[in-house]
């Protein structure tokens, strides 16, 4: 009895494991199979029909995702608990593509176009900028795109196109223009037959040049020519030192920063360094020369325009000329500079005509900048200057040696 009992209860819990005879899911028998059995059989019916199928993604190129790229959902584990004999049951499938989010971010990414402004670029050779129109960009939707894929995987897998929108440009051709239109030229002269100095002149020149500084920042002569030296290429040629014209590597150099300096001041930076050279100098009027001198001496400005400024220098056969470009601050600048006195040179006689020398008067000035914003005009005191006389020496008369009244001429 005890044994006949045992193998009933055995029968009867092997016959609750199984599913009841008749039954079909999906048009698949699993009548007599366990849940696990009739699941795995219709699973496997279910990825045979999802292999047939696919998603096609239309763009600027077709994407196609397939098995196992779209995965599916369904009810089995739900539906097999409940089953009746005899009786036809569907599972519920929905559709999904693994990795979405992700899917379609980079479809969107390759899809769109990021707005291209109109812009400038500035050379440092030929015409100073070369402009370009920019182009509007393409935003791909792609919360449409979720949707559209969603909607396609619940329904037929019809294709899905990507929509893509145009992002208009918010600048315009004259804005840029505008914003890098000549400020100031200043142009100074040199004697090209000087073969050291006209070199040195175009190697510090051509250091400067292309030179682009943003709103608020400082430009500093000596960090962007750097050291006068022979090992960085310059040339022996005349400079000041001890109140005389002597023999000195980067001779001519000075030319280069007085022409600067005269640029930027009309161009409305603000100087936080300048020097005066001891003689006056050639090639510009008193009070508008800026002298240089190895790492002390320096001429520094700051950008204050609020907008960036493009830096070119030209160099000619006998010219150094600055050009400075960019939106400036609104105001027009002018300079001009007046000599306010002579210093007398000294002069001594000598019997030795090797020694004779011209000598020249010292030179007091005052150079005045004006400002013109919005028609009002305001002219300031800019710098006072002392340059040093360059002392005569003429030769002395002997009188005994002096040809008489009636003598030969």
């Amino acid at each position: 009895m005890l044994a006949l009992s045992a193998g009933l209860i055995f029968c009867f819990c092997g016959f609750l494991g199984r599913l009841p005879k008749g039954v079909t899911v999906n048009g698949i028998d699993v009548g007599g199979k366990t849940r696990a059995e009739a699941a795995r059989a219709v699973r496997e019916s279910i990825v045979a029909e999802l292999k047939t199928k696919s998603l096609t993604v239309r763009g600027t190129s077709d994407r196609v995702f397939t098995y196992p790229e779209i995965g599916y959902k369904d009810n089995l584990q739900q539906l097999l608990k409940n089953v009746e004999k005899g009786r036809e049951y569907t599972a519920e499938v929905s559709y999904y593509l693994n990795g979405i989010s992700e899917i379609t971010a980079g479809i969107c990414n390759d899809e769109s176009r990021p707005v291209i402004e109109p812009y400038a670029a500035f050379n440092s050779s030929g015409e100073a900028f070369t402009y370009y129109e920019g182009c509007d960009g393409l935003k791909a939707d792609r919360l449409k795109l979720l949707a559209d894929i969603r909607a396609s995987l619940s329904g037929d897998f019809c294709d899905v196109a990507v929509e893509v929108g145009t992002v208009p440009r918010t600048g315009n051709m004259s804005e840029v223009r505008y914003n890098t239109r000549l400020l100031s030229s200043y142009t100074t002269y040199f004697d090209g037959d000087n073969i050291p100095r006209s070199h040195n002149i175009r190697l510090a020149a051509e250091r400067i040049n292309g030179t682009v500084l943003d709103g608020g920042a400082a430009f500093s002569f000596n960090d962007i020519v750097g050291e006068r030296t022979a090992a960085r290429g310059f040339k022996k040629a005349k400079i000041i030192e001890n109140g005389e014209f002597v023999e000195g590597t980067g001779g001519g150099v000075c030319q280069v920063s007085t022409t600067l300096f005269n640029a930027a001041l009309r161009a409305g930076c603000q100087f936080t360094e300048y020097h005066a050279h001891s003689l006056a100098v050639s090639y510009v009027p008193p009070s508008c020369d800026a002298m240089v001198s190895g790492t002390y001496y320096d001429l520094k400005f700051v950008n204050t325009t609020g907008y960036r400024l493009y830096i070119r220098a030209r160099t000619g056969s006998n010219y150094i000329r600055f050009d400075i470009y960019g939106r400036g601050d609104g105001a027009e600048y002018s300079y001009s500079s007046k000599v306010t006195g002579r210093i007398a040179a000294p002069e001594e006689i000598t019997d030795d005509l090797s020694l004779v020398k011209e000598g020249k008067d010292g030179t007091l000035s005052e150079g005045y900048l004006t400002i013109t914003r919005g028609g009002i005009k305001k002219t300031v005191l800019f710098r006072k200057d002392k340059y040093a006389p360059i002392k005569r020496i003429v030769a002395e008369i002997d009188e005994t040696e002096a040809p008489q009244n009636g003598a030969d001429n």
